[in-house]
């Protein structure tokens, strides 16, 4: 018998997630845990920038009426759902990345120098930008917690496969699985990447990174590790 699947990333990418998984046949549940709030924010004058850097798909579902003066600087976008979302909104794409913002700026060291606007969250990574790269930063959301919910903390009790998207999913998964007095070692992770496996910590069944930073990664994985953590 496989054990289930545990999706706790925010509404509309757990219900995405959560979809996706059961169309390749997993097991699934979604228990969303983080709740994106808008900010109220300065409006930036899109004169004084060349292009805008976004690390989240939340910097424009929640970046409201100020963005639109901005929709004539194209997006550098940390990966495909968050270019998705930005060229939904209106925004023309300009490089799409993989693996974290800093690989986007990284990427630019080539590049005639940039002003760059970066979109971010409350709680957001520090990014270095290239010597010709100027970047201002603005808060456009910010990130709410949730508690585990009854279910999800008997599921887990029972073993289960969790899947972490976010440096800070793990850190407060971590939490919340402490704060339960969970055993760890009943409950095996995947992760997006080796910054996110770093957060999560030591003692649990399993830790494994996908290969790609995206879900079909994570799910092919997901497949694998359900089946062999029960």
């Amino acid at each position: 018998m496989s054990l289930p699947l545990v999706i706790i990333r925010g509404e509309p990418s757990a219900s995405r997630t959560l979809a996706a998984a059961r169309d390749a046949g997993i097991d699934a549940r979604a228990f969303p845990l983080f709740e994106a709030q808008a900010l109220p924010w300065e409006p930036a004058d899109p004169a004084r920038y060349d292009a805008l850097l976004i690390g989240s798909a939340n910097a424009v579902r929640h970046g409201g009426s100020a963005l639109a003066d901005l929709k004539r600087l194209p997006v550098y976008a940390v990966g495909q759902a968050t270019a998705a979302a930005a060229r939904e909104a209106g925004f023309d794409i300009a490089h799409v990345g993989s693996g974290g913002l800093q690989n986007v700026l990284d990427r630019l060291g080539s590049e005639p120098p940039l002003r760059l606007l970066r979109l971010a969250g409350e709680k957001h990574v520090p990014l270095t930008p290239p010597a010709r790269t100027r970047m201002d930063t603005r808060i456009v959301y910010r990130i709410d917690d949730k508690p585990f919910p009854s279910a999800l903390t008997g599921m887990l009790k029972d073993g289960a496969v969790a899947a972490l998207h976010s440096a800070e999913a793990a850190l407060h998964f971590r939490s919340e699985c402490e704060r339960a007095e969970l055993d760890l070692s009943r409950i095996a992770l995947f992760v997006i990447g080796p910054r996110v496996a770093a957060a999560a910590g030591p003692g649990w069944a399993s830790v494994n990174s996908a290969s790609t930073p995206d879900d079909t990664a994570l799910l092919a994985l997901a497949q694998g590790m359900c089946q062999t953590a029960a």
